[in-house]
């Protein structure tokens, strides 16, 4: 039987990133998944977007407003929002939030620096 690493990651030793204004990313990528901690402040937006990865959104505290295949959807502190492969999302930050999201598989446009969509 292979022998397995167990990672122990903390957040505040993983790199903090202003992907843009208003709205500060970490994230550390296992081999299957990668988990991601977000700091937004009120009004910030995420442009709509989609990607082959399936999405799980924590909201930790506040609340983010999404905007997921034209549908709205209020997410407050303590609950999740799965979000399909493929579904074409957006979020606006409607109160200072953080979050935890999760992504199956991992993020290779966020470790290839080629997730251009808040440049649009």
């Amino acid at each position: 039987m292979p022998t397995q690493t167990v990672t122990l990651h903390a957040w505040k030793h993983v790199p903090k990133k202003e992907v843009t204004t208003g709205l500060t990313r970490q994230f550390i990528t296992a081999s299957r998944v990668t988990v991601a901690r977000f700091a937004m402040k009120r009004g910030c937006v995420v442009p709509v977007h989609a990607h082959e990865n399936e999405q799980v959104t924590f909201v930790v505290g506040g609340a983010l407003k999404f905007s997921v295949d034209g549908r709205e959807v209020l997410v407050r502190a303590g609950e999740l929002l799965e979000i399909p492969p493929h579904v074409p999302h957006g979020v606006e930050v409607v109160e200072d939030t953080e979050a935890i999201d999760v992504f199956s598989p991992v993020r290779q446009d966020w470790i290839d620096g080629t997730d251009t969509y808040f440049k649009r």
